[in-house]
């Protein structure tokens, strides 16, 4: 079946240089049953003309020969509207067979707006012929459905739960408790005795009275007849010891251990995963941002041709955090967004954090649990699940992608199934800003 067959078509603009990607790439939106209604070279292409097509999508072959014209046409590129598609030519001219058909299936999903990126002929048919047995319970429709959202749903609205208002529970009083312990939590507690205060001598109280209340030791009392002959207090020096010679010889200067997160650095940093359909979800993520941060955003997306630097060029136009290539030995400064190579690493240092080269990538266990966090796009490694998780138990927050436009949900659904948060890129983004904003 032909995607033109179960979807409308898209008007889409491929912007490309002549040669095999080109070729390629239309071949893809022709089974992604696409319109055309523009291709041509970015390098001659007028922006006017661009503008006029009015297209839907804009499907871009990358190579460093265009970048110059990407930016030439961004006025319209730069259109939140605009659904851009990114490959690259070199990937884009060597793909074929099974490799082409899968990547075809993939722009199918993202024109039209779904999640099918199976084959034709993996549909369920529908059973019409009636079986024995009994139907199936709702009970057991639902019977792998994950509870932490409703648990966690439920914690968080029981405090506006109406409580009864004859039942005060006593502050020390926690669940699960015994019914003994109940009820001795709920008994009086008698005061402490108070030691009775001395009443004072009425001015007609006889003389007996008076000499039933002790007024000390009158033995060394005197009278004297001039204000100045009492005698001074007996001072310090006369009564205590005089103190040691301090001694000051022995005394060093010890370096402090600096405050994390000091001297501008960032003590901890939002880390961002994504895979397959990642561009788009970390379009949207980064562009629902705010422009300043009290946090890093960490970006690790793998690509098959390391044209990093592409992307902090893509992402840049729609950041309004400034978008940087980490580098090694680079410190990790809060506000700023850095797009991570496969051979760089973190690593904490007095504090802070600060980029390394390793040629393992990421280390999401270097990060600091109680400053940091974990985002999970369309993509993301499914092998890095199990760190990720171990950091959400070390206090850290995670969250994963969901919605139409995860393509590939598998890691992102597994820390939701887990208990950790979920919601499409800008959803995240706004969880993000509330944790980490300048006025959180």
């Amino acid at each position: 079946m032909h995607a033109s067959d179960a979807h409308p078509l898209l008007t889409v603009a491929l912007l490309a240089r002549s040669g095999p990607a080109r070729d390629r790439l239309r071949e893809a939106l022709d089974h992604a049953g696409a319109r055309v209604v523009l291709e041509d070279d970015p390098n001659t292409l007028d922006l006017q003309v661009l503008r006029d097509a009015d297209p839907g999508a804009v499907l871009i072959a990358l190579e460093p020969a265009i970048e110059d014209a990407l930016e030439r046409l961004d006025p319209v590129l730069g259109s939140p509207s605009l659904t851009l598609i990114f490959d690259e030519a070199e990937l884009a001219a060597r793909r074929d067979g099974w490799e082409a058909q899968r990547w075809a299936r993939h722009l199918v999903a993202k024109l039209h707006g779904h999640q099918d990126v199976l084959p034709p002929g993996s549909e369920q048919d529908q059973q019409l012929q009636p079986e024995p047995g009994l139907p199936v319970t709702p009970a057991q429709l639902h019977a792998d459905a994950p509870l932490a959202f409703h648990l966690r749903e439920a914690e968080d609205a029981a405090a506006e739960v109406p409580a009864d208002g004859l039942y005060q529970a006593p502050a020390e009083l926690h669940e699960p408790v015994s019914l003994e312990e109940a009820l001795a939590a709920l008994q009086p507690v008698a005061p402490e005795p108070i030691a009775p205060a001395i009443p004072p001598i009425p001015a007609s109280a006889p003389p007996a009275a008076a000499a039933a209340v002790s007024i000390g030791d009158h033995r060394r009392w005197s009278l004297v007849d001039d204000d100045g002959a009492v005698a001074a207090p007996p001072s310090i020096s006369d009564t205590a010891p005089a103190p040691e010679r301090f001694d000051i010889e022995r005394l060093s200067l010890v370096e402090l251990e600096p405050e994390a997160g000091s001297a501008g650095g960032c003590a901890g940093a939002v880390l961002v995963l994504a895979g397959i359909g990642g561009p788009d979800a970390l379009r949207r993520l980064l562009a629902a941002l705010p422009e300043s941060l009290n946090t890093a955003v960490l970006v690790h997306m793998r690509l098959d041709g390391g044209r990093y630097g592409n992307l902090v060029k893509q992402m840049a136009r729609v950041s309004a955090l400034p978008v940087l290539l980490a580098e090694d030995a680079q410190p990790v400064e809060a506000g700023q967004a850095y797009i991570l190579p496969d051979d760089i690493g973190i690593a904490l240092r007095q504090g802070s954090l600060q980029f390394i080269a390793d040629t393992a990538g990421i280390q999401i266990e270097a990060l600091p649990a109680a400053h940091s966090g974990v985002v999970l796009l369309s993509g993301a490694d499914a092998a890095q699940v199990d760190a990720v998780l171990a950091l959400a138990a070390a206090g850290a927050w995670v969250a994963g992608q969901i919605g139409e436009g995860c393509y590939d949900p598998t890691a992102a659904s597994a820390v939701v199934a887990a208990g950790q948060d979920a919601g499409e890129p800008p959803q995240l983004a706004a969880t993000i800003a509330e944790r980490w904003g300048v006025d959180a």
